[in-house]
């Protein structure tokens, strides 16, 4: 990654926080789908979010052009943790930069274990997320519900949304990942080998670390038969050192049949 690429990042978001002052107020709105309470006592439920037409909005790794979602889960009571779930997003080009999102409609299905079994979870999110168009506006949105503990009748939004996961290691058929890790002027340079099938078309790899601190560029992607090769650099959002934990790497691979979710990488 080249520091103008990571400087034009900044400031792409910093020039798109004062529109949050104009009349941006309509372009989305959210809900929370009750759902449904599970077999293993957790209970699965999930943010609606709808977008007017030609407006999008951000995966939890937006690209370059994109926003980064931030969710908070403050003034529940009875949740002791939850888990998202991303459905498959699609890969947009924003002005030559990527960006990765959805458009019209994200359903977000949430896994809820509550901290006592067999009672009703009081929910509520606040939203912070980007939406764009022509601009690119942050909204805060806030949702909250009931969640009870006697219904058992499964949202077919929600369940058709876990659905449209991406692929586990195994169902995607990921023999082997690995990753050389070396230093830059800037921050860290990952080049990975993946062991795997063709996702379809011109596959993206998406990188990601478990430091929220650590920007990843966007990765350079080619094919050699069975093995796919990714490779871009890293750099602390601060400019600090940092170390990177191989195993809480994350890849995502986008491509036009299927997407691969694949957790950590061995040296290589």
């Amino acid at each position: 990654m080249k520091s103008k690429t990571f400087a034009a990042f900044c400031l792409a978001l910093t020039t798109a926080l004062p529109a949050a002052a104009q009349s941006y107020d309509r372009v989305v709105q959210a809900e929370v789908l009750p759902g449904w309470r599970m077999e293993n006592g957790h209970h699965m439920a999930a943010l609606r979010i709808t977008l007017n037409p030609g407006w999008k909005t951000y995966w939890r790794a937006p690209g370059d052009a994109g926003i980064p979602p931030r969710f908070d889960w403050a003034g529940s009571s009875n949740l002791e943790d939850l888990e998202i779930t991303w459905p498959v997003p699609k890969v947009f080009d924003q002005n030559g930069m990527r960006s990765i999102g959805y458009e019209q409609e994200l359903i977000l299905p949430v896994e809820i274990a509550p901290r006592r079994n067999g009672k009703d979870v009081k929910f509520r999110a606040t939203l912070d997320i980007g939406v764009c168009r022509d601009i690119c506006v942050p909204q805060q949105i806030k949702v909250s519900a009931r969640l009870p503990e006697d219904t058992s009748k499964r949202d077919p939004r929600i369940a058709a949304a876990l659905a449209e996961r991406p692929l586990s290691e195994k169902e995607g058929r990921v023999s082997k990942a690995t990753c050389r890790l070396s230093p830059t002027q800037d921050g860290l340079k990952i080049e990975a080998r993946i062991q795997m099938p063709s996702t379809g078309g011109a596959e993206i790899a998406v990188i990601e670390t478990d430091n929220p601190e650590v920007w990843v560029a966007e990765a350079n992607t080619s094919r050699q038969g069975n093995t796919l090769l990714a490779s871009t650099e890293m750099m602390h959002v601060n400019g600090q050192p940092f170390m990177i934990d191989r195993s809480g790497i994350r890849f995502t691979i986008l491509g036009a049949k299927q997407a691969v979710d694949i957790q950590g990488c061995t040296s290589g």
